[in-house]
C-alpha cells in the first residue's frame, strides 16, 4: 500500500510557524535579559540601600557618644536592632577599628571579629562588597565612624543575597506574566494576519505559487489573444504581448499604471473598457483592426477591477464580407439562371409554334443585351476582381429593381493596382459602398446607382478614386461624420447588428493612407468617395493614368 506523503505546508502556515517561533524567541530573550538586568539592578539597589543605612548610623551623634562609654554594646545593640527593623536591611553591625563587634542580630556574635573586609573603611572610604558571613552571602556596605579626624569605629549594613533573589523572583513572575500575554497577543495577531494571507493565497505553498507564477507568465506570452487587466480605478494592471499588438501599444511603451483613457484608443472602445457592466462579444474598430471585446468584472466583496479579452477578427470580417459578396453572386446567378430558363422556354415555344425566325431574333437580342453589359463593365474596369464585383452587384441590383451603371469616365486598366493594395480591401470598400447605395436607392421613383472607378494625378503622385452615388434620400449634413462611426445606421436592426459597413470601409481606406468622404449628389442622393494613394513605382511603370 502506498503511503501518502504529507502535503507541504502552505505559505501562510510556514509564515505563521516562523513568526510564532520568532515571537517566542524574542519574548524569551527579552524576559531572560530583563531578569538578568533586574537582578543586577536589585543588587545595585541593595548596595545603595546598605550604604545609606550604614552612613546614617555612622553619622548619628548617639552612636559616637555610645562609643565613648565603657560598654558601647549596651546602648548600640538596641539601636542597631531598631535600625534593622525600620530600614528593611538584614543586619547592622557596629564595631571598633579592630573589627570587634559591638552589635549583631545574633547576640552570641557580639565581641567576635567581623567577617569581611574593613581595610578601605579604615582608610576613610565607604565601600560595598558581596561576602559570605555568619548570616550567609550578603551585599554589605562598610563605612567609618569619625570623631573629628579620628576613626573611632566602623559600621556595616547588609542585605542577604537570598532576600535579593526573592525580590528578583517577584519581578520575574510579573515579567513572565507580561511575556506570556505578549506572546499570546502576538500569536493571535499572527494567526489573524496569516488567516487572511491563507485566503489570498488559497492555501498554496511557496512552490505552488512559484509554479503558478511561471505558468502565468508563460501563458501571457503564449496566448495570441489580447489580455488586459484593469484595477478598480481602471488603470492598466497587466497587459500581454497580444494586447499590446491589438491595441497598437508599443512593446517598449510603459502603460502599466496608466488609465485606459490615456491610451489613445477610439472613444467607443474606451467607453467599453471603462464600463462597469460586463460586455460580451462586442465588435469595436481601432485604426486598422476589428476587435471582439469581452469584459468581466473581478469582485471580492468590492469592485476590484476587470479582465478584458481581445480577439482580432479583421481577417474574419473580411472573409465574411467576401462570403456576403459570394452569396450575392450566387443569388444573382440563381436569378439569372431562372431568367435564362424563362427565355429558353420562350425560344423553344416559338420554335414549336413554327416561328423560328422570331425565336432567333429574340435569342439574339437577349445575348446582345447581356454582352453589352459585360463589355461596358470590362471596357471601363478591366481589373478582374473589381470587374467581377461590378457584374455581380449589377445583377443583384437589377433583381432588387435598382439600375447599377458604370459611369462613362471610369477607367481602370488591369495591372494598375500595386501589390500593396490587395483586392480584398478593394472588395470591402467598393462592395460596402454599393450595397449601401442600393439599399438607399431601392424604393425610389427611378432608383439608380452610379459607380466611378479611375485614377487621378495630384501633386504627390497618383491616387485611385472609387466613387458611388445613388438616387436615395441622401445623408443629413449633420451626420456626414457620424455615418462612418461603428453602430450608426438608418436601417432596421438585424440579428447581427448594423452600422459596421462604412466603419470597415473607412478602416480599410485608412490602412492604405486613403480618405473617405460623403457629399450630396446632383440628383439629391449621397455620393461616397474613397481616395487611395498609389505608389510612385506603379505610376513610373505607366500602369495607369487619369482619363
Amino acid at each position: 500500500m502506498r503511503i501518502p506523503l504529507p502535503r507541504p505546508r502552505s505559505l501562510a502556515g510556514q509564515l505563521f510557524a516562523m513568526q510564532a517561533v520568532l515571537i517566542a524567541v524574542v519574548v524569551a530573550g527579552y524576559a531572560l535579559f530583563t531578569y538578568v538586568s533586574d537582578r543586577s539592578q536589585a543588587e545595585q539597589a541593595a548596595g545603595r540601600q546598605a550604604t545609606a543605612v550604614a552612613r546614617s548610623v555612622a553619622d548619628s551623634p548617639s552612636v559616637r557618644e555610645a562609643i565613648r562609654t565603657s560598654d558601647p554594646s549596651a546602648e548600640l545593640q538596641p539601636y542597631a536592632l531598631a535600625v534593622v527593623r525600620d530600614t528593611d536591611v538584614d543586619f547592622v553591625t557596629i564595631m571598633d577599628p579592630r573589627g570587634i563587634r559591638w552589635t549583631h542580630p545574633d547576640p552570641d556574635q557580639i565581641g567576635l571579629v567581623f567577617q569581611g573586609h574593613t581595610g578601605p573603611a579604615l582608610r576613610g572610604r565607604t565601600f560595598t562588597e558581596t561576602y559570605t558571613g555568619t548570616l550567609g552571602p550578603s551585599v554589605r556596605a562598610v563605612t567609618p565612624i569619625r570623631d573629628g579626624d579620628r576613626i573611632t569605629g566602623l559600621v556595616s549594613a547588609g542585605i542577604r543575597v537570598e532576600e535579593i533573589s526573592q525580590r528578583a523572583q517577584g519581578q520575574l513572575t510579573a515579567l513572565l506574566v507580561v511575556a506570556a500575554g505578549a506572546l499570546g497577543l502576538g500569536a493571535i495577531g499572527t494567526y489573524v494576519i496569516n488567516a487572511r494571507l491563507r485566503r489570498h493565497t488559497h492555501g498554496m505553498n511557496a512552490a505552488e505559487l512559484s509554479h503558478m507564477h511561471d505558468y502565468h507568465q508563460a501563458a501571457l506570452h503564449a496566448v495570441r489573444e489580447g489580455l488586459l487587466m484593469l484595477d478598480g480605478q481602471y488603470r492598466v494592471a497587466l497587459i500581454n504581448d497580444g494586447g499590446r499588438d491589438l491595441l497598437g501599444v508599443g512593446q517598449e511603451e510603459d502603460v502599466v499604471g496608466r488609465s485606459v483613457a490615456e491610451l489613445g484608443l477610439p472613444t467607443p472602445l474606451t467607453g467599453a473598457l471603462l464600463s462597469s457592466e460586463p460586455r460580451v462579444d462586442e465588435v469595436h474598430l481601432t485604426a486598422d483592426r476589428v476587435l471582439v471585446v469581452n469584459t468581466s468584472p473581478v469582485t471580492g466583496g468590492q469592485q476590484r477591477g476587470s479582465v478584458v479579452t481581445l480577439r482580432d477578427v479583421t481577417e474574419l470580417q473580411s472573409l465574411m464580407g467576401e462570403l456576403d459578396s459570394e452569396r450575392g453572386f450566387t443569388q444573382a446567378l440563381r436569378s439569372q439562371a431562372h431568367e435564362a430558363a424563362n427565355r429558353l422556354h420562350t425560344v423553344v415555344s416559338l420554335i414549336e409554334l413554327g416561328r423560328a425566325e422570331e425565336a432567333v431574333d429574340f435569342a439574339t437580342a437577349e445575348l446582345e443585351l447581356a454582352q453589352a453589359l459585360t463589355d461596358q463593365v470590362v471596357a471601363a474596369v478591366s481589373e478582374p476582381v473589381l470587374a467581377a464585383l461590378l457584374l455581380g452587384k449589377t445583377a443583384q441590383a437589377n433583381e432588387r429593381g435598382v439600375e447599377l451603371v458604370v459611369s462613362d469616365d471610369s477607367r481602370l486598366d488591369d495591372g494598375l493596382l500595386p501589390d500593396t493594395l490587395p483586392a480584398r480591401d478593394l472588395v470591402t470598400i467598393l462592395g460596402n459602398l454599393i450595397d449601401n447605395a442600393v439599399d438607399a436607392a431601392q424604393g425610389g421613383l427611378h432608383p439608380r446607382v452610379t459607380v466611378t472607378a479611375l485614377t487621378e494625378e495630384d501633386g504627390d503622385g497618383s491616387e485611385l478614386v472609387l466613387r458611388v452615388s445613388d438616387t436615395g434620400p441622401g445623408v443629413d449634413p449633420n451626420h456626414t461624420e457620424a455615418v462612418f462611426q461603428r453602430g450608426f445606421t438608418t436601417k432596421p436592426a438585424g440579428p447581427g447588428g448594423r452600422g459596421l459597413g462604412l466603419a470597415l470601409v473607412r478602416q480599410a481606406a485608412g490602412r492604405h493612407g486613403g480618405v473617405l468622404s460623403v457629399t450630396s449628389g446632383d440628383e439629391g442622393g449621397a455620393v461616397f468617395e474613397a481616395r487611395l494613394p498609389l505608389r510612385e513605382a506603379a505610376v513610373a511603370k505607366g500602369l495607369g493614368g487619369a482619363v
